[in-house]
């Protein structure tokens, strides 16, 4: 019965796959972008939908294991800083990517800020996005491969596989449209489920006193953690929330969004399904620490819990549904990211660099063929099967968020900014997230990542950096402060 319900997602997001080919996949704007017309609704599911990916029903229950009440810091953090997002980045990005000759990347738009179609920090932030996407999306596929040897005892290898040929199937079809919808649908089935399951896990106790004691048998009380926690534990908890101003599978969506006016319906809309779906994956860790606990489930590896959650407490119809919503976690983020990686194989490296005046079609299928490499590349990352999701996916954030986080706010906001800062920023802040993960630079041989989330390190780098070199370098011309000024105003006015 669960490989009916799988199936029947499995075909449900192939079929909006085949509606986005043959809808909107005409252009690279209708490919990439989905022409700038996308609803409010679905722009908040889609955000939400490929930000959480299979960490939020596996590795986030699976932190709460190994943290206990420390995950929740990070929770607290990712929440403040969505909404962060929603409020400093999406109005401004919308309006000036569109005024900086509609950029359809965001390399296209650093670039295009400074008024330029080529140069050194278009080619260099496409590399980033490609080099820390395929590590992203390779986390995605380790979710796939430990859902099917957990879920059908099948072969980890096969599971990855699956997982992305479905993904990849529905990415190559229809572009931005079909990965948009799919995660809205996606995202509606990640709802039901983190509802669902604690829920009834939660009905398994007599009372809410059990699930407590039994709980804290394995994990310190709230009480005990608050107490316990020091300065850098918190920072690099909150810190979470730093990265989501530079990544670009999240932000995009702004991009796409119809008009600057549906941003305050789409920030609504995706804060609230952030705060349930983030509440119900910490309260299923919790109470599968108390139900192992309790009723001594077997359970190899805790971010699993979740899926034998869906084996114990559910008839295998249902169990099916709640499958796919792992899946569609794993699935929603994967795509994604698959199509922004092509964008910028295509618009930042090949078209910019290579073949200027490239036709739409062949454009398309050049965005396609990217697609297919950087999955090939992923596939054989995941394959080694040998890591976390929550530390794939915690570098993966670390870098995006240090290599573009400030430089997507200092060109929103800062006008003196400039090209070397600019450059600058990037550079540093992506070496910075490398140094910190893996040079042992402390004097016990640890690397600063073992001892502070790498995000924070990197992140002031980068903003110094980008502070410093704009203010000791020659300013941005009088065309490219009037273009700042220009998408200033367009956005007051609107």
């Amino acid at each position: 019965m669960s490989y009916i319900s799988l199936s029947l997602y499995f075909a449900a997001m192939i079929g909006i796959g085949v509606y986005g080919y043959k809808t909107a996949s005409k252009d690279i704007s209708d490919y990439v972008l989905g022409g700038r017309k996308v609803g409010p609704k679905v722009t908040a599911l889609s955000a939400g939908a490929s930000d959480m990916s299979g960490w939020m029903l596996m590795g986030l229950p699976g932190a709460m294991f190994v943290m206990g009440f420390d995950a929740i810091l990070i929770a607290v953090g990712l929440l403040m800083g969505a909404l962060a997002n929603y409020i400093l980045v999406a109005p401004r990005l919308r309006v000036f990517t569109e005024n900086a000759d509609n950029a359809l990347t965001i390399p296209a738009f650093f670039s295009k800020r400074f008024k330029r179609d080529t140069g050194t920090l278009r080619l260099l932030s496409a590399a980033v996005i490609v080099v820390f996407f395929t590590l992203y999306t390779s986390a995605g596929l380790v979710a796939g491969g430990k859902l099917f040897v957990s879920a059908f005892d099948a072969s980890y290898t096969m599971g990855v596989v699956v997982t992305l040929a479905i993904v990849v199937l529905y990415t190559l079809l229809g572009g931005f449209l079909a990965v948009s919808t799919t995660d809205f649908v996606q995202g509606c089935i990640m709802f039901v489920a983190l509802v669902m399951v604690p829920v009834v896990a939660f009905f398994q106790f007599d009372s809410v006193e059990q699930v407590a004691s039994s709980a804290f048998t394995s994990i310190p009380a709230f009480s005990e953690s608050i107490r316990d926690i020091t300065l850098i534990t918190l920072v690099s908890s909150l810190a979470w929330g730093l990265g989501y101003f530079g990544q670009p599978h999240i932000i995009v969506r702004f991009m796409a969004i119809k008009s600057v006016k549906d941003i305050p319906t789409a920030k609504s809309f995706g804060m609230s399904w952030m705060l349930v779906t983030i509440l119900g994956a910490l309260a299923t860790g919790f109470i599968g620490v108390a139900y192992v606990n309790n009723f001594g489930l077997v359970l190899s590896d805790p971010e699993t819990i979740f899926i034998r959650f869906t084996e114990v407490l559910f008839h295998p119809l249902i169990s099916g549904f709640l499958l796919a919503a792992v899946l569609a976690a794993i699935m929603s983020t994967i795509s994604s990211q698959l199509l922004v990686s092509a964008s910028s194989l295509t618009e930042d490296i090949y078209r910019a660099f290579h073949n200027k005046n490239l036709g739409n079609k062949q454009t398309v299928i050049i965005g396609r063929l990217g697609v297919a490499g950087v999955a090939i590349v992923a596939l054989l990352l995941a394959l080694r099967g040998d890591s976390s999701i929550l530390s794939l996916v915690s570098n993966a954030w670390a870098g995006f968020g240090a290599a573009f986080g400030p430089l997507i706010l200092f060109s929103l906001y800062y006008s003196r900014l400039t090209y070397a800062g600019a450059i600058s920023g990037v550079v540093s802040g992506a070496i910075a997230v490398l140094v910190c993960i893996y040079v042992p630079l402390l004097v016990d041989g640890n690397t600063i990542s073992d001892v502070m989330y790498e995000l924070v390190p990197g992140f002031a780098i980068s903003s110094i950096t980008i502070f410093l070199v704009s203010h000791f370098t020659a300013g941005p011309s009088r065309a490219v402060e009037s273009l700042y000024q220009q998408s200033s105003k367009l956005v007051s006015e609107q």
